[in-house]
């Protein structure tokens, strides 16, 4: 039985860095990983998927091209192959500098293989080839991240069904892709493969698209992708799901009525699920709920003193910056005895869809829910002057401003560089800045950043 101070199971973008702050700090420290280092992040989402995205940004630019006067003859190749490769060779590059860059600490063990827990604080480590390893710890972090969630729809396990992480190695672009999910996940890949020369049909439970929207955020997010040739069946369940080898047939039900569709290839984006299943908590005093989630206080340690964990094992927004974060709630109170809860934390995202999808706050519902008087602020990106000029007047900007303070309470930003502009107001509400001294604030022209002058001039009117 090896002794650690610290054992971080997962190395995600929550329990590397925490690696490397412990062992900084003289803790031997042991990071397990079954799989790959850097987790879904690097390895499955954020890296490979926004390389690919880059690349289809490109091809639909330049299939618009005469939009700026900009004439290309013939049609345009798409070498997804390479695409593929570009991919590859990024994801490759990072996860290098995370190996070197734990390498680097000398209180780091770097350990691969499946973790259970053999007791409160006592670990299993089962390798490939090697025999099992046993360890012990006075603090345990769990990073093991979350994992696709597949739908119990009839037929579905008769087909090869792909997911976010295996579409991703396709060298062959799907001729007609059906996703089940419409959400952030389904809409970026649903995009990327369209523009990559796919038709693309969504398949989404909910009343509209990206559910956690407001309904005006959602239009213009389904007008977008409608405009580009994608077909999306909201309020539609499927209800069977089949194939002779070559054609995918899908029964929706939408309502009252039923649809058949059919397609060359399946994309599952449906969620996505905790991975506790092989921890064996059950050895331990660590509470999951009923969907597998461990359970944590505001400080993020679990049931069981001194075993903590971090990232989309617990519940709430599954982001990678939120993961990020946890580790430095961690590491402060951990460390330097401070007592940071993540109950008053901004949480800020962005669907990269393109135009991207920007939010920080509050949506209008969740404001009503509340009940906090706020007044709305909306401006089109077509009255947006950068956006007239580079040609990229698709979405709009809307903030909600606290009627009696003056405050922000949370905007939504769907446009060129949405995120950019979103993480400004997102500093803003950080510093209390007021919606008036916002209006009144030099932007260098001509930003996107100056439309928040105009933005906040609408509440005049």
């Amino acid at each position: 039985m090896e002794k650690f101070d610290a054992i971080i199971i997962g190395s995600g973008q929550g329990g590397t860095p925490l690696a490397r702050k412990l062992a900084k700090k003289g803790m031997k420290t042991a990071l397990i990983e079954k799989r790959l280092l850097g987790g879904t992040c690097i390895n499955d989402g954020c890296t490979p998927t926004k390389s690919m995205i880059s690349c289809a940004k490109v091809a639909n630019t330049i299939q618009h091209s005469s939009s700026w006067g900009i004439h290309t003859e013939g049609d345009i190749t798409v070498d997804l192959p390479f695409i593929v490769l570009r991919k590859n060779e990024i994801v490759q590059r990072f996860r290098h500098n995370i190996l070197r860059s734990l390498e680097a600490e000398p209180n780091i063990r770097i350990i691969h293989g499946q973790a259970t827990f053999s007791g409160v604080k006592k670990i299993t480590v089962t390798q490939q080839e090697k025999p099992p390893l046993e360890l012990e710890g006075t603090y345990i972090f769990i990073n093991t991240g979350a994992a696709t969630t597949v739908p119990e729809i009839p037929g579905i396990h008769q087909i090869n069904y792909l997911t976010s992480t295996t579409i991703l190695d396709m060298t062959v672009i799907p001729k007609e892709l059906i996703v089940l999910g419409g959400s952030y996940i389904g809409l970026e890949m649903g995009q990327l493969y369209q523009r990559l020369g796919s038709h693309v049909t969504v398949i989404e439970p909910g009343m509209h698209l990206v559910s956690r929207e407001d309904e005006d955020v959602a239009a213009v997010v389904r007008k977008m992708l409608e405009e580009e040739g994608m077909k999306i069946h909201t309020s539609s369940e499927p209800s069977n799901i089949s194939t002779d080898g070559t054609t995918i047939t899908m029964d929706i039900i939408s309502g009252t009525s039923r649809k058949t569709i059919t397609g060359t290839h399946l994309l599952v984006a449906t969620g996505r699920r905790p991975q506790t299943a092989d921890l064996q908590l059950n050895k331990t005093n660590v509470t999951i709920d009923e969907h597998g989630f461990v359970q944590v206080n505001d400080h993020l340690e679990t049931s069981c003193p001194g075993i903590f964990a971090l990232g989309d094992v617990k519940p709430g927004p599954a982001f990678t910056h939120v993961s990020y974060n946890d580790h430095l709630i961690i590491y402060h109170n951990l460390i330097e005895k401070k007592s940071i809860s993540t109950l008053a934390r901004q949480i800020p995202y962005c669907m990269f869809t393109d135009p991207q999808l920007g939010r920080i706050g509050l949506s209008e519902k969740e404001a009503n829910q509340k009940g906090y008087p706020f007044k709305v602020a909306v401006l089109g990106m077509d009255k947006v002057a950068r956006a007239i000029e580079t040609g990229h007047t698709t979405g709009f900007m809307k903030a909600l401003v606290h009627a009696a303070t003056d405050k922000i309470l949370g905007a939504a930003i769907i446009g060129e560089q949405g995120g950019e502009i979103m993480s400004i107001l997102q500093m803003a509400m950080a510093g209390d800045l007021t919606a008036t001294q916002l209006k009144e604030m030099i932007f260098a022209h001509p930003l996107y950043a100056e439309s928040i002058n105009n933005l906040f001039m609408t509440l005049d009117k």
